[in-house]
């Protein structure tokens, strides 16, 4: 699963998915894409298990683009603490999605095939997405 190598600080706060994407919502390096329409955090085992259910369905014809990076930690408390005490420890990553926002590319397949691939893992997902067409 996709995380940091390392990072400046490790932990991080929850912040803010107001707006909409204003960079990463286009289509750059493939010809179809799954679009974002709504904020969310994406952690990497959605990323992943999207990922898969894309490469198993298009059976190593075409390319994959992965283009969110899961790079914000969420921290949780122990089961059962009480109040105080600090913030609880890092316990996975998150990447931050904002409406508008380009998350998986294919190339190298046609419109039907891609289609389908990106509906696969969009049920992955935790929000409602798109499928959208580079355009000339």
């Amino acid at each position: 699963m996709l995380s940091p190598k390392r990072t400046k600080f490790r932990k991080q706060q929850r912040g803010r998915m107001c707006g909409a994407a204003t960079r990463g919502n286009e289509v750059d390096f493939g010809e179809f894409a799954m679009q974002a329409l709504e904020p969310c955090w994406i952690t990497s085992r959605q990323i992943e298990s999207a990922r898969r259910a894309m490469s198993r369905y298009i059976k190593r014809g075409g390319k994959i683009w992965i283009r969110i990076f899961p790079d914000k930690p969420v921290t949780k408390r122990a089961a059962e603490t009480r109040m105080g005490s600090g913030k609880g420890a890092p316990e996975f990553w998150v990447a931050v999605v904002k409406p508008g926002r380009v998350m998986f590319e294919i190339a190298g397949v046609n419109e039907e095939i891609a289609k389908e691939a990106i509906r696969l893992a969009a049920a992955k997902m935790p929000m409602k997405t798109r499928f959208i067409k580079r355009e000339e």
